[in-house]
């Protein structure tokens, strides 16, 4: 040691020596704010638990998330602070970046449309800040009102129903007269003679065409058709459909629209099944009550129809419908008709020369033309039931003729549905004209009418149908009469050999 340290006032060395533990203090407290900011680094942060500031950094100033807070994440994987996005903004709002190249900028970056930046708002244009304009609903364009013009002439109703009806002559003029009148007389001008409505009764044996009658007119015109079951209709309370079903039907075929349905064609088929039953000793409410309840339909009144059910109940709305131009076709088979008809007109036999023989119509097959109001009545019909079907049509009864016509002459003849089904395999069908007699044959020997044709000509067709697609080399098929009588198979050719 010096002499001169040795002179150093004891007050003087306690100075240098809290002097020193300062240093050391001072420096354990960097060495601490260091750990801090290592810490920090760590992702020792309160705030950012996941330990995700640390790796995100702004792209253009460089600093974390630690000073410069929460970073904004833009598309394409870029990061911006919110000042330099600020900063970003305000300079792009100066810019004009119309002639610019971009083609040099990063691929993130050319991602973003730089051109619209700083442009105005404009409602409906791309890149917009606003919310395009919602395009207004379209209304419905109101369909004009049914004129004269609308409805078809006789004649050519006519005319189309031929193109799939065979025979029937009578049946297709009543119904387009009918038709035709009917429409004229609603859009009549009003004056002194108002005419009334002529509803239609038809009336065939079981496979005649009524049904498929009104069913190709619902095809053919442009007025709602609605096409209803008798059979299931009751009298008001109990299980079944009541009378307003009807009105329900053609109501939905009108879209829900009142006033086109008011303008519409119900049929209801199957009539004779409501006919008043014979020896009933409890409450008749499928027959006589449900034409009682039919009465006022037919003739033209107000009536609340259920929308969108078959029945009235609270959870229905109704909507109020007025049939007084509605055109009702009923139509029915009504079995055992004949035997009233036919002992009706014996009762005129008598003796002497100009006497009518007994058996004179035990054999006549369209005995039903000459059908009466009484005969109806006899069946079961009420008279106010049948004195609002004004126009009765007969049909006649199939004849063999007939139904060799039915099976290739319609527009959807049978015969052509199944050569449209194998045409789809390139295999061409043919079917001898003695084929088609034995068809017919044995379809009015079922005594159900065109009906049978189908399901006849579905037994025969079975094993042709299931064979022909494994063998693509088959061209053609002929259905001879030995085939159909079970004398031997049909003639398959080749495609090679045609």
């Amino acid at each position: 040691m010096n002499d001169e340290e040795k002179n150093i006032p004891e007050e003087e060395n306690e100075n240098v020596t809290e002097t020193e533990d300062e240093q050391e203090t001072s420096l354990s407290a960097a060495e601490e704010d260091d750990e801090a900011d290592d810490g920090l680094q760590d992702g020792a942060d309160d705030d950012d638990p996941d330990n995700t500031r640390q790796f995100e950094r702004c792209i253009m100033c460089g600093r974390s998330g630690k000073d410069a807070g929460n970073l904004i994440h833009m598309p394409g994987g870029l990061t911006l602070c919110r000042d330099c996005m600020q900063k970003s903004m305000d300079m792009i709002s100066q810019q004009d970046f119309s002639n610019m190249d971009l083609s040099n900028l990063p691929f993130n970056v050319r991602m973003i449309d730089l051109t619209k930046l700083g442009q105005p708002s404009v409602p409906g244009q791309t890149g917009s800040a606003e919310k395009p304009a919602k395009k207004k609903k379209e209304k419905k364009k109101e369909e004009p009102a049914l004129t004269l013009k609308d409805i078809p002439a006789p004649h050519i109703l006519k005319g189309w129903l031929d193109d799939y009806v065979i025979g029937q002559e009578k049946a297709k003029k009543a119904i387009a007269v009918g038709v035709y009148n009917h429409y004229k007389r609603i859009l009549a001008a009003p004056d002194d003679v108002e005419s009334e409505k002529g509803n239609i009764l038809l009336i065939g044996p079981t496979g005649s065409g009524k049904t498929y009658l009104v069913r190709t007119l619902a095809k053919l015109l442009k007025v709602p058709l609605a096409i209803a079951d008798a059979t299931s209709l009751t009298e008001a309370g109990y299980i079944g459909d009541d009378i307003e079903s009807v009105l329900s039907k053609l109501l939905a075929q009108a879209g829900n629209d009142v006033e086109k349905a008011e303008h519409g064609i119900v049929y209801i088929d199957e009539i004779d099944k409501i006919a008043k039953k014979k020896n009933m000793n409890s409450r008749d409410v499928s027959g006589e009550s449900v034409q009682q309840e039919l009465l006022k339909m037919l003739e033209g009144s107000t009536m609340e129809v259920p929308v969108g059910a078959g029945s009235k109940n609270g959870m229905v709305p109704l909507a109020n419908i007025n049939t007084q131009n509605i055109l009702f076709i009923c139509g029915g088979a009504f079995p055992g008709l004949e035997e009233i008809i036919t002992e009706r007109l014996k009762q005129r036999s008598s003796m002497g020369f100009n006497a009518e023989l007994k058996d004179r119509f035990d054999n006549e097959k369209n005995v039903i033309r000459r059908v009466t109001t009484e005969d109806l009545r006899k069946f079961g019909m009420i008279p106010e039931f049948l004195g609002r079907l004004p126009v009765v049509v007969t049909l006649d009864e199939l004849t063999e003729d007939f139904l060799v016509r039915i099976l290739k002459e319609p527009r959807n003849a049978i015969l052509k549905q199944y050569e449209k089904l194998l045409a789809m395999d390139e295999v061409q069908l043919v079917i001898e004209d003695e084929a088609l007699q034995v068809i017919a044959k044995d379809a009015l020997a079922k005594d159900t009418g065109a009906r049978a044709l189908r399901a006849i000509l579905e037994e025969y067709m079975l094993d042709i149908m299931y064979e022909i697609p494994k063998d693509p080399n088959i061209g053609r098929v002929t259905i001879t009469k030995d085939y159909l009588e079970g004398h031997g198979g049909p003639i398959i050719e080749l495609r090679g050999s045609m």
